[in-house]
């Protein structure tokens, strides 16, 4: 296939761009040297399909001293989330994703080593976002560290040491009440997902992922999504079966009455796999009608608490709920206490009196 010319305006002299379409219809960029052979007849040298290492070698022909690589921001935030976004995990992805979207609309167009400490200062401040601010300049940070193992930029890490937004972790907790109001008006899937939320300790994307084959007689079997931490949770208690182990029992029993094909453990009536959007809206409903219960008794106080309860406050009440902060950190797959302690446990400490 003949090749397209293009323009090479922002290439030094005699340095030509060479542009064609492959049969996958993906586009080939090389670049070469517009030089002379031995009798004095035009020939075009190549210099490679990278654009930095090509202008080394036009330096080497031209005798000239190598330019200064210049490179923007756009290029490596598509090298990185080419090459490195899709090792993380799904829901890492995901949000690194959504982090990119907005650094692009601030950053892509800037040279990389334009960026200051104080250019990244004022964008903190001006994102509306606070919490989301600190998570992208986190990934800002992660991509200037990998930009300097790329060899694309010498200059230190400008997100280094930038003071992040303070955060204050969630805090709430769903007591017996709360509970209860959103629990009782829930559809029968929504109250199973509730249950082994609370009985296994587990983020809502691995309840939902929670497979029928995971279970044996002794244990529920869990690979947790975001971290890849492996469980075997108990499903007795000595000789007895505990409650989790009778919540199984009973969701198994109920695949059977039912039919289900769906491999996984919660499911509707009509056996269908509970996605991550069909238990939200499951919940929003379950939760305005319980709004709606508590404001018909006059109890606005209650209204306002079941208002502020999120499917995800389960994790941290069952971590409160367990008198062992050991037990709860191991349950919870966590490899520190700490995070345990001071953002999952949301209910204060029982001490003895004085007297």
């Amino acid at each position: 296939m003949r090749f397209k010319k293009a323009s090479n305006r922002d290439l030094p002299p005699r340095m030509l761009r060479r542009v064609r379409t492959l049969k996958s219809g993906k586009q080939w960029v090389g670049y070469y040297y517009d030089g002379r052979d031995e009798n004095g007849k035009r020939i075009e040298i190549p210099l490679g399909t990278d654009l930095d290492v090509a202008k080394i070698e036009w330096a080497k022909l031209d005798r000239k001293s190598i330019p200064k690589i210049n490179r923007l921001l756009g290029d490596v935030f598509n090298r990185y989330e080419r090459d490195v976004i899709p090792g993380k995990m799904p829901r890492t992805q995901k949000d690194n994703l959504l982090s990119l979207r907005q650094l692009r609309a601030a950053f892509d167009d800037a040279p990389i080593d334009a960026i200051t400490p104080q250019i990244i200062a004022q964008y903190r401040d001006k994102r509306s976002g606070k919490v989301r601010a600190n998570r992208e300049i986190s990934l800002l940070s992660h991509i200037y560290n990998m930009a300097r193992e790329w060899g694309i930029t010498e200059r230190e890490n400008p997100a280094a040491g930038v003071r992040k937004n303070k955060e204050r972790p969630r805090d709430f907790y769903a007591g017996a009440e709360i509970w209860n109001a959103v629990y009782d008006r829930a559809a029968s899937e929504l109250r199973d997902a509730m249950d082994l939320a609370y009985l296994t300790g587990q983020r809502p994307a691995d309840i939902l992922s929670m497979r029928a084959a995971d279970c044996d007689d002794e244990y529920l079997q869990v690979a947790q999504g975001k971290t890849s931490k492996k469980l075997r949770i108990e499903l007795r208690s000595g000789e007895q079966v505990n409650h989790l182990g009778l919540l199984i029992e009973r969701l198994l029993a109920q695949r059977k009455e039912r039919g289900v094909r769906s491999p996984y453990l919660i499911t509707t009536q009509d056996g269908r796999a509970v996605t991550a959007s069909m238990l939200r809206l499951r919940f929003d409903d379950a939760r305005k009608a319980a709004v709606g219960l508590a404001l018909s008794g006059e109890d606005k106080i209650l209204a306002e608490q079941i208002r502020q309860f999120q499917f995800r406050d389960i994790r941290p009440k069952a971590a409160s709920e367990i008198g062992d902060l050991g037990h709860a950190s191991r349950l919870l797959g966590h490899t520190d206490k700490r995070i345990t302690e001071t953002v999952y446990r949301r209910i204060g400490e029982i001490v003895k009196p004085t007297k």
